[in-house]
């Protein structure tokens, strides 16, 4: 599969069959999502054919052969239901009673996936939070249909989610494999993968570079065999303890949350219960005026980058240094030269896949979109920096290089506020915050900080500490 000058696919040969989930794994970049696309219909390769079941090729035949798709970037309409949604994928829903069947359908795949979620087939999706519209594609993928779902591909399906939904998630796709489905199942959580996957295929550049089934990888076999993406030398850092960097408060919301100076503060508990929301209001009250515009007091980094984050008309490099452009500018003239070089600097810093920093923001892989994000306000001379999931979808080696960053500017006296719905995430952190139902039920430190208190806080209310 090429597009322009670049290769995305280079002879990718694939066969999945009745049973199997199939984990495909790999950098961000290495072309596992134009993999499916071809696969789905949606890509037409430059070279080579798909055969589906039944005859013929392209997304109709696609649908025919029971293939569905869940993307990483997340296609459902905002403005419209979530009956309303699964009427676009299911062609049959037309003429009278449609809404019924369709209500019908989409509350049964949701009971399936997702037992005991709240969510109604009459509610906006505009109205969801990420966790729950995520949610809603998946169990759309699965719903019952004039053609039955076969072959359902899962594009980084849990990267909102919460652990408990994520079981429930991970539980489901097992049972649809036992029944004879298949699956295609994208994550760079790898313990996922392992749960669920008969067989792993690496992608490295655009080929397959290794296929075994699972029994055959470990968890480090695995990383080793993605290889590693080429990123500029770390710097040599003294580490500091929590105690040496750490200084005086500098913020405190009306929900009690506070942070420190040099401070790592994560947020935590099941997705949806006020995590976002609480990050959202501290960062629109510390942000507004003129003045924050070339001197920002705290700076954002959206997990849902479709919505908060990216500017999909403008190139990378103007993605990138949109928070640092006041500080760039004399006069109201940008200083190409300067926004070059910091362009180029984060590029290699934290290793965004593309040879020329004026394509295109969709030029790249989800990855390496949420990459920028976190490259723009990293860039920034902000002291505190608030983080809603910014790891969504970005491989397992850029994450351990993102954390070393975290920890490096903390060191320098930067304050970090960061949800996450990873656990191994939040355990980065110097203190976490557990929510439920809007409320912190929790405070947690030094050892108290694993999934086993965070989990217990997330269901039952404790006093803070003071």
């Amino acid at each position: 599969m090429h597009f322009g000058a670049v290769r995305a696919l280079d002879g990718v040969s694939l066969t999945i069959r009745p049973g199997e989930c199939v984990g495909l794994i790999g950098h961000n970049g290495a072309g596992k999502s134009t993999a499916v696309n071809v696969i789905n219909g949606g890509l037409t390769p430059t070279a080579g054919t798909v055969t589906y079941r039944t005859t013929g090729t392209g997304a109709a035949s696609a649908r025919a052969a029971g293939i569905r798709s869940v993307f990483q970037e997340l296609s459902l309409c905002p403005n419209l239901t979530v009956e309303e949604n699964l009427r676009i994928p299911q062609r049959d829903l037309t003429g009278p009673g449609w809404r019924r069947r369709a209500r019908q359908r989409i509350a049964d795949a949701l009971d399936t996936v997702f037992p005991g979620h709240r969510l109604q087939p009459r509610m906006t999706v505009g109205d969801l939070t990420l966790a729950e519209r995520q949610m809603v594609e998946i169990a759309i993928g699965f719903a019952e249909g004039a053609v039955p779902a076969r072959l359902v591909i899962l594009d980084e399906p849990t990267s909102s989610l919460d652990a408990s939904i994520a079981r429930q998630l991970l539980d489901h796709v097992r049972d649809f494999c036992n029944r004879g489905g298949a699956v295609i199942f994208i994550s760079h959580m790898l313990g996922e993968v392992f749960d669920v996957a008969t067989r792993i295929d690496v992608m490295k550049d655009g080929r397959i570079t290794d296929s075994r089934p699972r029994n055959e990888f470990t968890q480090q076999g695995l990383i080793d065999a993605m290889g590693h993406v080429a990123t500029a030398p770390a710097e040599a850092r003294k580490e500091t303890s929590a105690a040496e960097r750490i200084g005086d408060e500098v913020l405190r919301t009306d929900e009690g949350l506070t942070a420190r100076r040099g401070e790592i503060v994560g947020l935590s508990g099941l997705a949806g219960h006020g995590q976002a929301e609480a990050l959202a209001r501290f960062f629109l009250s510390r942000s507004k005026g003129r003045r924050h515009a070339r001197h920002p007091e705290v700076v954002f980094v959206a997990g849902d980058r479709g919505r908060d984050g990216i500017m999909p008309l403008w190139s990378i490099l103007r993605n990138a240094t949109l928070t640092t452009l006041p500080a760039l500018s004399r006069r109201g003239i940008v200083d190409r030269e300067a926004e070059d070089r910091l362009g180029a600097d984060w590029k290699k810093r934290i290793g965004i896949r593309t040879d020329n920093m004026n394509n295109p923001i969709l030029s790249l892989s989800g990855g390496n979109q949420q990459k920028v994000l976190f490259a723009r306000s990293l860039a920034s001379t902000a002291p505190i920096v608030v983080m809603d999931d910014p790891m969504r979808g970005v491989d397992v080696g850029t994450k351990r290089e993102a954390y070393e960053m975290i920890r490096a500017e903390a060191a320098k006296g930067r304050t970090f506020l960061w949800y996450s719905t990873e656990t191994e995430e939040v355990c980065q952190c110097d203190r976490v915050f557990v929510f439920r139902n809007g409320r912190i039920s929790a405070e947690l430190t030094g050892d108290e900080i694993d999934e086993q208190h965070i989990l217990a806080a997330s269901f039952e209310m404790k006093e803070p500490a003071e």
